[in-house]
């Protein structure tokens, strides 16, 4: 049986504890800040660059 790769789920957290720590888990009021939020734990080495994510919607 092959394993499970732990790789994403770590993706994943790394993601999520550096949008927090950006704060895109704070005003998720709208449809365009819960989409900012998820991005932002996608694509978390951008945040680490500086490169600001906002949907506006």
């Amino acid at each position: 049986m092959r394993g499970v790769s732990l790789l994403p789920l770590l993706w994943l957290v790394i993601g999520i504890v550096v949008a927090a720590t950006h704060h895109f888990f704070e005003h998720l009021t709208t449809i365009g800040a819960i989409l900012s939020a998820i991005i932002a734990v996608i694509l978390w080495p951008l945040i680490l660059l500086g490169v600001k994510i906002a949907i506006a919607i």
